[in-house]
């Protein structure tokens, strides 16, 4: 093989990896499904290793995995800038005073020289004298700064879905706490429904965010009281006092949250837990999922009424 066809090929090979960690990035972040084979493998495998130890990890595996993510991206675009690098080392390039190429291997320096222009760092050091070689580091440098806003636009939307989780785990419990279930017949159309009406919006944003953003599954809540895994129980109260009503707006609401838990748990099973079982069985499978059981009960399933 000529010298012409070895640069070709770590080159196509270069740009097959570089377009491969993009693609990674936009899948986990811009795609509207936001599945990155990459990040979902990583969650799955490390989620499974919590659970098996009974997630004595506490919350950690979510941020944990979502930084391992990103060093795997870096990773895949140093690695495929530096096989553009490798077949022009040392002749493609000018080395400073007292830097002598020849002491380090080719795939070093080509790794050197990609890890310096991902990261923008420009020592001067080593700089491309050959040709197109030298529109490739600032190329590399704007795919640097676009992982970099990647990685803090990931780890900064990742928050509110958990917000709003925690959010409606506490009403729920709020709820739970002041029997609001059984004093329905106490209280009026109005102010019933609005509430049933929040809860089920509040399911909905759930829903989606678990749709959006999938990473949120795999952060766990080690305190109960904020975790809606163990706390969601309490809307099969409130859906089932709803519909046992007598009074049409609040069987209508208690319609709505029915049509709402229905649309959460076929989401959780669908995307995680993949039980092909009632919506209640589902719902204590994902609590189950996060080492709690469903509040309210003894032997982790749900109870009506």
């Amino acid at each position: 093989m000529d010298i012409v066809s070895v640069d070709i090929v770590f080159t196509l090979a270069g740009a097959a990896v570089i377009a491969t960690g993009l693609r990674e990035i936009f899948h986990t972040l811009f795609h509207p499904w936001a599945r990155g084979s990459l990040s979902k493998a990583a969650f799955h495998v490390a989620w499974r290793a919590s659970k098996a130890v009974d997630h004595r990890f506490g919350s950690g595996v979510g941020p944990a995995v979502m930084v391992t993510v990103i060093f795997a991206w870096v990773a895949l675009q140093v690695l495929g800038w530096a096989l553009i690098y490798y077949p022009h080392i040392p002749e493609g390039f000018t080395y400073g005073e007292g830097v002598d190429a020849a002491s380090s291997p080719a795939v070093v320096e080509a790794l050197y020289v990609s890890l310096m222009a991902l990261g923008t760092l420009g020592y001067g050091d080593v700089v491309a004298t050959g040709g197109w070689l030298r529109l490739v580091a600032p190329l590399e440098a704007l795919t640097g700064f676009a992982v970099l806003t990647a990685a803090l636009a990931w780890f900064t939307q990742v928050y509110p879905p958990l917000l709003r989780r925690r959010a409606l785990a506490l009403e729920l419990k709020e709820l739970a706490d002041v029997r609001y279930a059984e004093s329905l017949g106490e209280l009026d159309d109005v102010s019933v429904s609005r509430t049933l009406d929040q809860v089920t919006v509040g399911l909905g944003q759930v829903h989606s965010d678990f749709a959006h953003h999938a990473e949120g599954f795999y952060f766990r809540e080690p305190d109960p009281e904020i975790s809606l895994s163990h706390q969601l129980s309490h809307a099969f109260r409130l859906r089932d006092a709803a519909l046992g009503s007598d009074r049409p707006a609040v069987r209508m609401s208690g319609r709505r949250l029915a049509t709402g838990l229905a649309a959460l748990a076929g989401r959780l099973d669908d995307d995680f837990l993949h039980t092909g079982g009632t919506v209640e069985e589902i719902v204590a499978a994902f609590a189950a999922e996060h080492g709690h059981g469903l509040a309210g009960t003894d032997d982790g399933t749900t109870r009506s009424g």
